[in-house]
């Protein structure tokens, strides 16, 4: 073969690499390993959008835990937000060998959590036409989850409580 031909080659194999692939009507959820919580990879021409808090409530610190002012404990939670934005469920892990204390702090973040409401994460698809213009071809709402950090503490006898701004890190 030639180095023309071997040039040639090379070129076509790079311009079939940036040629783009077709748009897939419906996103693939990735598994994370997780039983049934996923996340969503995009395909291309897909948007997402909400999938965050708007209104949320700090847990209550155990009142019988309270004269005792233990040390902080911080609680990691998976919310369950189905498509409606409202929390589902909400796991902890290791939660079933958690002494007696810790499932108070539990409890009181299961209570704080379920009480959240997210703007719904939705999905929208758009597509170019013939003269390049986008425009949306529809759109769906589906479920989701995200970690977050439950934080109590006190001091002086006071109860601190509140939830980490971000979500905490999977």
């Amino acid at each position: 073969m030639t180095t023309r031909a071997l040039l040639a080659a090379a070129i076509a194999l790079l311009l079939g690499a940036c040629a783009q692939t077709p748009n897939r009507s419906v996103s693939a959820p990735i598994n994370n390993g997780s039983n049934d919580t996923r996340h969503y990879q995009l395909a291309m021409g897909q948007v997402a959008s909400g999938g965050s808090p708007f209104q949320r409530v700090d847990p209550i610190y155990p009142p019988s835990l309270l004269p005792r002012c233990m040390l902080p404990v911080d609680v990691d939670a998976l919310l369950i937000v189905d498509t409606d934005g409202k929390v589902d469920e909400v796991r902890v892990a290791d939660e079933t060998q958690a002494d007696a204390a810790h499932k108070l702090f539990i409890s009181a973040t299961r209570e704080a959590a379920k009480q959240w409401q997210f703007n719904p994460l939705t999905i929208r698809y758009w597509t170019a036409d013939a003269n390049g213009e986008q425009h949306e071809t529809g759109s769906e709402t589906r479920p989701f989850s995200l970690r977050y950090t439950f934080h109590f503490e006190c001091r002086d006898g006071r109860a601190i409580t509140h939830t980490a701004d971000r979500p905490a890190q999977a």
